[in-house]
This record gives C-alpha cells, structure tokens and sequence, in this order.
C-alpha cells in the first residue's frame, strides 16, 4: 500500500479527507458520464477517486512531484491521467469544450487562477473550487464590497457559495476555515460588444487605491484633469465622490460607455 505523503507547508498543502465535503464537491460538479475534468493539486487523490468513478477523464495537475509520481498507486483509475505541473504553466487549450474543473486548491492560488481560467481560449463549463472563506466571499461580493478580483470573475461566471468547511476537517488544519465558491460559465457575455482590455483598464485603476473616490482614481489613473473625470462619472450617473467598491458591474459599463464616448480609454 502506497504511503501517505506528509504535506508540505511552502506549497500550501492541506488533506482533506472529510467523506460528505468531497463527496458535496463533487455532487454541485454533476459529473456525468461523458465529462472531461480537470483537478488541481490532487494530493494523494481523495477528491481524485470519487472524480475517476463519475468521469469519463480526469486530467490531475500536480504540482509536488512526491504527489504526481504516485498518484496512480493511490487511485488505480484507467480514466486518470496525472501531469507534474504547475497549472498556471499548463495549456488549457489542449482540453476538450466544456470540461470542468473540481479541486481543493492552495490558497495562494487563487486569484492568479481565477484570472487565468477567466481570459484563457478554452474555459471551463464550470468549477467548484474549495477556497479560503474570505477569498470565496470577496468573489461573490455584491455592490458596497466589490473588488477587482469580484467584478472580473463575475464578468466571466455566474458566482455561488455554497457550504464552509471547517479548518479541523484538513489534515493539517490551516489557519483559517474554507468554503465551496461555484462558478458557472456565463454563455454570453454581460456586455456585449465592449473593449474587454479597455474595460479592464478602467475598472483596474479605480480599484488601485480603493480609499480613493472614484474621482480621484479615474482622474490619476487616466492622467485626465478632474473637472474631466467629474463629468465622466455625471454622465454615467455615478457620484463622482463615491468608492469603487460601491459599483455593480452595470454601474462599471456605464462608466466604460461614457469613457469610451470621450476617447478617453
């Protein structure tokens, strides 16, 4: 019987072994039998097991190469096949349409991954992540605590929480709880038509000092006078003196269609 690798801290590596939690994951996936499906970081293969029983593939990117040499002796799965990589260095486009993606993944990983899986050619049909609470929370923000990591991912997906998974349920349990974050591909864009580097742009550089009015981060962002970025903001009916975390993603298109009507992105 294949031993049981001791995690590593520096990669951020936390077992979970908690039965229903997995056996949730994979439940809100709805794995068929003719799915393709990508995992993160499968450790020694918990998650990986009950993925090989539902799928047709399952393609496991493993970072450890401890991990990714004897993962077939943990999962004894002809549908399995395991790649020793890091997932952002990993092509996307070498998948089939409409894959998902299931994983317990490292903290630190998130918002890079998250943006990776948003602007890649080939996304996924849709992901359940296990994710730190906070992280999992910013995501899903509504207007009043939006950040730049929640208005891009929900740009891109429909976004949904579902159970928190205490620390105590990981071995070793890590400092903080996590939580099921959901996301579900959007089939058409929310805007249509827009400049999505443009938009962006202009969503990034409001958020860069988020203590700041929106007035005063267009207005140093764009390098455009104030009384300028004043009547942008009028003219898309947004409170110059309000704070971006305030915006909905509709406010955020009015501000990008009235920058865009004075060249200004």
């Amino acid at each position: 019987m294949a031993t049981i690798p001791i995690p590593r801290k520096s990669l951020g590596q936390h077992w979970l072994e908690d039965e229903l939690t997995l056996e949730n994951i994979c439940s809100l996936a709805d794995i068929k039998s003719n799915d393709t499906v990508l995992e993160i970081g499968p450790g020694y293969g918990n998650l990986t097991k009950l993925l090989t029983a539902q799928a047709d593939h399952v393609i496991a990117v493993e970072l450890d190469n401890r991990l990714a040499n004897n993962l077939n002796d943990h999962v004894k799965a002809e549908n399995l096949r395991v790649i020793n990589d890091s997932i952002l260095n990993f092509d996307l486009t070498t998948l089939p349409e409409n894959y998902k993606l299931v994983a317990n993944i490292p903290y630190y990983l998130t918002s890079n991954l998250l943006r990776l899986l948003s602007e890649t050619g080939n996304p996924p049909i849709l992901i359940v992540l296990l994710v730190q609470k906070e992280v999992a929370e910013r995501v899903a923000a509504s207007p009043g605590s939006m950040s730049l990591l929640s208005v891009t991912t929900q740009f891109f997906w429909d976004v949904g929480l579902d159970a928190v998974v205490p620390a105590k349920m990981f071995t070793p349990p890590p400092k903080v709880d996590s939580q099921i974050l959901l996301l579900i591909r959007r089939t058409k864009l929310l805007f249509p038509g827009i400049d999505r580097k443009a938009f962006f742009r202009l969503v990034k550089v409001s958020f860069s000092a988020r203590r700041k009015t929106l007035l005063n981060s267009l207005s140093n962002g764009l390098r455009i006078d104030k009384d300028i970025a004043r009547e942008l903001l009028e003219q898309a009916n947004i409170d110059p003196n309000t704070r971006p975390q305030v915006l909905s993603l509709n406010d955020w298109y009015k501000v990008y269609k009235s920058a865009e009507a004075k060249k200004l992105i």
